[in-house]
């Protein structure tokens, strides 16, 4: 059985009964005191986010997740639906499921499912993705200072953060975990 020295980010472990996924996790040694561990975990089923302390070294139970490269496909309103590249055999993910993945995700995409069973648990993104510019307004030169930037909305339609320079048809590299602008991708 694993311990608390075990605890990862994303790792998914049994509490309360209910499967929760490590968001952040910090092991603490006071000065008096034994020591323990701090963590912030999401409830799968709920979505809802609880800050948990665990003395140092109680045991545990990890879940055995199963990751498995599927293809993103689209998106019919209230399910989005992937492709088993093995297979070929569709399944529906419902929209709630998604949280913040949705935005950064196209059609023929390849991203990792995580499995406990049969159920989908969470969706894993690549670090990076490459999104085109669908629109925004056209920036001005002289009227600031410095790192000045507007509001650009990508072709999955979520809207960022961009330099003036940044235009329509631009294809940008945007970080998937903070959604912020990383570059413009030169063609």
């Amino acid at each position: 059985m694993a311990t608390t020295a075990d605890i990862k980010n994303g790792a998914v472990i049994m509490h309360k009964n209910k499967r929760m996924k490590v968001q952040q996790f910090l092991h603490v040694k006071p000065g008096k005191g034994p020591a323990f561990v701090r963590t912030k975990l999401k409830d799968i089923a709920s979505g809802k986010i609880i800050e948990e302390t665990f003395n140092a070294g109680i045991k545990m139970e990890f879940l055995k997740i199963e990751a498995k490269e599927m293809q993103f496909l689209y998106d019919d309103g209230d399910f989005h639906i992937f492709m088993d590249n093995i297979t070929y055999e569709q399944l529906n993910v419902m929209n709630e499921l998604m949280d913040s993945a949705k935005h950064f995700l196209k059609g023929g995409m390849n991203v990792d499912l995580l499995f406990d069973g049969e159920e989908v648990l969470d969706i894993r993104l690549p670090a990076h993705v490459k999104l085109e510019v669908s629109h925004t307004e056209p920036g001005v030169k002289g009227n600031t200072a410095t790192g000045a930037t507007k509001p650009a909305t990508l072709e999955t339609n979520y809207t960022v953060n961009v330099p003036l320079f940044v235009e329509e048809g631009d294809v940008l590299k945007v970080d998937t975990r903070s959604g912020e602008y990383i570059e413009r991708v030169k063609s």
